[in-house]
């Protein structure tokens, strides 16, 4: 009986799929020390919370997205207005977008996978 139970979960663990996370989750690091942390919040949409400083516990806004982009909205939260965002990772570092006018005309924010 035990070793048809130790087959049965050597099988199952085999078999199981493994899910890795989207490459936005974690915490990031602002270049003024401020720090990130987006998490999944629904399907393919991940939420941003400010983890440390003045704004700690505030939302920074929402991306949506799979693999290295994504897009959303972004909280600029001095100025207490929503702009439309965009992230791109690239393995420990994502650029962050806040932009206006359609797109056109963006802001660019360098964080840090920590």
């Amino acid at each position: 009986m035990y070793k048809l139970l130790t087959a049965i979960v050597m099988i199952t663990g085999i078999s199981a799929p493994a899910f890795a996370a989207e490459p936005i989750v974690g915490s990031w690091k602002r270049s003024n020390g401020t720090i990130i942390s987006y998490q999944a919040c629904g399907t393919d949409t991940f939420c941003g919370t400010v983890m440390t400083g003045e704004y700690k516990g505030k939302s920074i806004g929402q991306m949506k997205g799979k693999g290295t982009h994504y897009d959303g909205m972004v909280n600029k939260l001095d100025e207490g207005k929503t702009y439309k965002g965009r992230a791109e990772v690239s393995g420990t570092s994502m650029k962050l977008a806040g932009c206006v006018l359609g797109g056109l005309i963006c802001k660019n924010e360098t964080l840090t996978k920590q």
